[in-house]
């Protein structure tokens, strides 16, 4: 299993493995299939169950079926934490190569780069087996390219990774909202330590996040220990807290101040 090193704005080496190609093609299998299962439907319910014509409702075909296909992987990416359905099931997932979740520049870059989707723009509006038969050839065809541009890229990655500075890596447990730089925090009365962790940004944010999630899987604090230290001298701030604590502690005043912004 090949290894990446992402160098963060911390100066910290954070280890990802780098997704195996096999689980991308199944991820995107995965996904390509949920797609024709969405098209399919929604077809045979436009114009089999409520028998509306298509010649006059082109503009609602598009609207309810082409647009949400071609924006799928754009949306689900941004929305899911850089995970599609398939990606999810896979244990897979993108980050930029700067550490943190990649931002929505970065997202946009990586799927107008996805050039093999767009006949799903122009392909299925006129629903046929053709059609169908069209899209996955020249699918074909455009992921042979692809494939050899993964193969000989040293992080694995394909041209949308390469525009965008991202990286398809492996995760190993189900993402919830704990793996983001999220937290939930509930006290009506929370009083907020590090009120300076706003100067942070949020890719710093997710810097920080992903080193103390990192830390916790492996048990490796001295990374807590070099960011923590990197912080306070950013923000000119003193804290008696444990390394991981206080990164703990920024992470939560973040997400309060940010909540009531």
């Amino acid at each position: 299993m090949s290894i990446i090193q992402v160098n963060t704005a911390f100066n910290i080496d954070l280890e990802f493995d780098i997704a195996e190609f096999h689980k991308r093609l199944l991820a995107y299998i995965i996904d390509y299939i949920l797609m024709v299962i969405y098209m399919w439907s929604m077809k045979s319910l436009m114009y089999y169950g409520f028998r509306l014509d298509f010649e006059t409702n082109m503009g609602m075909d598009i609207l309810l079926i082409s647009l949400p296909l071609l924006l799928y992987s754009l949306l689900t990416e941004l929305w899911m934490n850089g995970q599609t359905i398939g990606k999810k099931i896979m244990g897979i997932r993108v980050i930029s190569l700067e550490g943190g979740e990649p931002t929505f520049g970065q997202y946009i870059l990586r799927w107008i780069t996805k050039f093999f989707e767009w006949p799903f723009l122009f392909g299925y509006i006129f629903y046929s087996s053709g059609a169908l038969f069209a899209y996955t050839f020249f699918t074909g065809l455009f992921g042979i390219a692809v494939v050899i541009i993964i193969a000989v890229t040293p992080k694995n990655q394909r041209l949308g990774d390469l525009a965008a500075g991202t990286v398809v890596v492996n995760t190993k447990t189900n993402l919830t909202i704990d793996d983001t730089i999220f937290k939930e925090i509930n006290s009506n009365d929370y009083k907020v330590t590090f009120p300076t962790v706003m100067r942070l940004s949020d890719r710093d944010i997710n810097t920080i996040k992903g080193v103390v999630t990192q830390a916790g899987k492996n048990g490796n604090y001295e990374m807590c220990n070099r960011v923590a230290m990197k912080v306070k001298d950013v923000l000119k701030i003193q804290s008696d807290l444990y390394p991981d604590q206080f990164l703990e502690k920024l992470l939560e005043d973040y997400n309060y101040l940010a909540t009531r912004e």
